[in-house]
């Protein structure tokens, strides 16, 4: 199929890109900034839109002859602490830019899409609650649980598609980006340990199953409305640091104070402090297999313990 992408020069999108084009998919990449792509888009299958301002239309020659749309665009959640500037940008990157995509695919495809994929955040569920949240859970009344229902209520305003997709992720596992890549450096050096008492619990993935379930989506027309993206075991602080000393072989034994990341980082520190158990009902209705489904099989993949 010929799919429009956006967000694919990030973190998941490189390698969903790769696992699409490897599927023999073709992609039209829209990107804000066609002088820095990754070689992986200099490709006979992979047209590149350059759209500078996501604040305004896309060029309509992105959407010609598409079948299906993925949508991940969206500032880095935790790239700064959330002023209400940074709160304004992070917004405007999911919600407006989303609106803008949609419009122009509902006033300008000749014929409706086989898809439209869009990515949201398990940060739209209530945090700190002892319990296990799917998709039937309640939503959250905080900034992030918000931002992340503005952001699906634009991905819901497009008309022209058979089908609507939206994966919640969680903290997603790969040591060249994202949560871990940041953990690294105090861990390599033996100066990891748990944040505060350890308690508090992450709904997390590893980034090939995350891959694999927007292949999914793409590939098997059952897949409609929304996923949680994580895998089936969401894990404490204390063990997810345990687990990741031993694939490090590294000691960890230097707790990080709670206190002291509320300083440094604001409102932002709940992204890293918040406790949330949630898992996928729906994966699991749909028989979807993990290749990592804890998060020892998952760290000792990344950094190849057997």
């Amino acid at each position: 199929m010929k799919i429009l992408i956006t967000g694919a020069t990030g973190f998941v999108g490189t390698a969903l890109s790769k696992k699409l084009l490897d599927d023999g998919h073709e992609l039209h990449v829209l990107t804000r900034d066609i002088t820095h792509l990754p070689s992986l888009f200099v490709n006979p299958k992979v047209k590149v839109f350059e759209w500078k301002n996501t604040l305004t239309i896309p060029p309509e020659e992105s959407i010609s002859g598409i079948d299906g749309v993925i949508n991940l665009m969206g500032e880095n959640i935790a790239g700064k602490k959330w002023s209400e500037e940074q709160k304004e940008i992070l917004r405007a990157s999911r919600v407006d830019s989303t609106k803008n995509l949609t419009t122009l695919l509902n006033e300008k495809l000749n014929s409706p899409l086989k898809f439209f994929i869009s990515s949201s955040a398990v940060g739209i569920y209530p945090t700190n609650k002892n319990e296990i949240l799917d998709e039937e859970a309640k939503i959250g009344n905080n900034f992030l649980a918000n931002l992340c229902l503005e952001w699906e209520n634009a991905a819901l305003t497009i008309k022209k598609t058979s089908r609507i997709v939206i994966i919640r992720t969680g903290v997603v596992l790969e040591s060249h980006g994202g949560a871990l890549k940041k953990m690294l450096l105090p861990f390599k050096l033996g100066l990891g340990g748990p944040i505060g008492d350890g308690d508090h619990f992450m709904s997390w993935i590893h980034l090939e199953d995350l891959v694999n379930i927007f292949t999914k989506a793409v590939n098997d027309s059952s897949y409609e409305g929304v996923y949680n993206g994580v895998a089936p075991h969401p894990v404490d602080n204390f063990d997810f640091t345990k687990a990741l000393g031993h694939a490090l072989n590294r000691p960890t034994l230097f707790p990080v104070p709670a206190p002291m990341l509320k300083i440094m980082f604001g409102e932002m520190s709940s992204v890293i402090l918040d406790s949330q158990k949630v898992v996928s009902k729906r994966l699991k209705d749909n028989n979807f297999v993990f290749l990592y489904p804890s998060v020892d099989s998952a760290l000792n993949k990344i950094f190849k313990r057997s």
